[in-house]
């Protein structure tokens, strides 16, 4: 007796749905970007009305906001404003809340419950760097973190995420990134009841992220343009041989990394403190409007082009910048008061935007592809035009013939990109520059790639800017 195959026969047609279906989920994963928010403190005595706040926010295109406290002049203000919130318990509530369960039940009821959802509170921020808390505030976290969770499902309120923001110094090591890992004394206490807690309820690691600090502390042995986000030659990680291009990736992977070393791979991270100050005391190094420009402008950019880090290249990053205002009344040296991207005035301290879709965008994704600049008279240089809600990709002229070389090969040959217009005689032929053309083809291949995560790289000798590059008469695609 014959025995009946065990091989399932698929239908054609099946197949093909299929593998579009696989195709389409990994463009979208490709194209995935994260998204940006702000931090609103208010420790000062000029700033302007909630109100006039949220306009702010409005008219900037700033749809995420994180709060220091649950102000009920604020929260009434953002009511209706579509603008997504986060709000914060205080430290110095943490024992309280740790202690009785119902105290945490009134707080959720009176801060959280009474503006939900008219105004759109996403997660609530557990403390703030409370292992560096000099009350000591430590013991009481992860108590306080499940009555406030606890709460919330009394009230059907599990959709807002509970978290607690941590400072780097949680790390015992962060450099190299792949060796990042938490102080034992910190471990077992407190950090892996955190995760587990995170993990059970679908929420995510919050992280603040100073890379002016580092820099700051070590600028003889740190480059500016790598805390920047600016073109350098990068950093090759020791441990993992992966390459970083910025300060801040490495930061944030010496976290993955530590949570990675006591088996917590599966929890995201949001970052939600960075930021750069535009003006410090003569000691503070790095503290200047032109670098905070260049760090948040740059940071912006990176992060709505859907970037993730080397060791979590697929992930969205999300970041708070912080600050929305300068706060006169925070204590410490010259540039606590100086991290805002507006004055109390509202008047922008420098020109940056907070979308990829806003017109008019100065932000200034890395130093132009080519060396021309105003005044040059061969038209070589990048636009200083702003295309709405455009990206592009240009070669890095730091990087090398060499690197420029085997980009254009694997571009215009493996990549597939359309590189008959720098053909002699063609119309992007001239200037005839390694860095001209290799910026063309680059952007060819991005293009054809739908801008995917990634795909601006070329081992280091590409970069995604927000400007129109142009090249004399050349003109570059922005799809296919």
């Amino acid at each position: 007796m014959a025995m009946a195959s065990s091989t399932s026969h698929t239908p054609t047609s099946l197949l093909i749905l299929l593998s579009f279906l696989s195709l389409f989920c990994s463009l979208q994963a490709a194209t995935a970007a994260g998204t940006v928010g702000v931090n609103y403190g208010r420790i000062a005595d000029d700033l302007p009305s909630p109100a006039k706040v949220v306009e702010l926010l409005k008219t900037q295109g700033i749809n995420r906001v994180k709060l220091y406290d649950t102000s009920s002049d604020v929260l009434t203000a953002l009511a209706g404003s579509g603008i997504a919130v986060t709000v914060a318990l205080p430290n110095e509530l943490l024992s309280d809340t740790a202690a009785d369960q119902s105290f945490a039940d009134d707080w959720v009821h009176a801060n959280i419950s009474q503006f939900y959802p008219a105004t759109q509170i996403e997660s609530i921020a557990v403390g703030n760097e409370v292992f560096v808390d000099p009350k000591n505030t430590t013991p009481f976290l992860v108590p306080a973190m499940k009555n406030v969770y606890n709460a919330l499902v009394k009230h059907n309120l599990t959709s807002i995420k509970i978290s607690s923001p941590i400072a780097l110094s949680a790390l015992q090591s962060s450099y190299p990134a792949s060796s990042g890992s938490f102080k034992p004394d910190l471990i077992e206490p407190v950090i892996k009841p955190m995760l587990s807690f995170l993990n059970q309820t679908g929420s995510y690691l919050m992280v603040n992220a100073y890379p002016f600090f580092a820099y700051e502390a070590n600028a003889d042995q740190i480059s500016l343009d790598y805390a920047l986000f600016k073109p350098n030659s990068g950093v090759v990680d020791s441990g993992n041989g992966l390459k970083y291009y910025s300060l801040l990736d490495a930061q944030l992977d010496a976290v993955y990394a530590a949570m990675s070393a006591i088996q917590y791979d599966a929890v995201k991270m949001v970052v939600t403190e960075t930021g750069w100050p535009s003006l410090g005391d003569s000691d503070e190094v790095g503290a200047s409007q032109a670098n905070a420009q260049s760090y948040n402008g740059n940071l912006v950019n990176r992060v709505l082009t859907g970037n993730g880090t080397p060791l979590r290249p697929n992930e969205p990053l999300d970041v708070f910048l912080f600050a929305l205002f300068n706060e006169n009344k925070k204590p410490g040296p010259t540039s606590e008061r100086n991290y805002g991207l507006f004055y109390p005035s509202e008047q922008k301290v420098y020109d940056i935007t907070f979308t990829t879709s806003s017109s008019g965008s100065n932000n200034q994704a890395a130093p132009p592809a080519a060396s021309g600049g105003e005044g040059d008279d061969d038209g070589e240089g990048v636009s200083k035009a702003s295309n709405s809600g455009q990206t592009w990709c240009v070669a890095n002229g730091k990087a090398g013939e060499e690197k420029l070389q085997k980009g254009i090969d694997y571009a215009c040959g493996e990549g597939g990109a359309d590189c008959r217009p720098i053909q002699e005689g063609a119309t992007c032929f001239d200037p005839d520059t390694l860095e001209a053309h290799a910026s063309y083809a680059f952007n060819s291949y991005y293009q054809k790639q739908q801008r995917g995560t990634g795909t601006c790289d070329f081992g280091g000798a590409a970069y995604v800017v927000t400007q129109a590059p142009s090249y004399g008469k050349c003109e570059f695609p922005t799809g296919y």
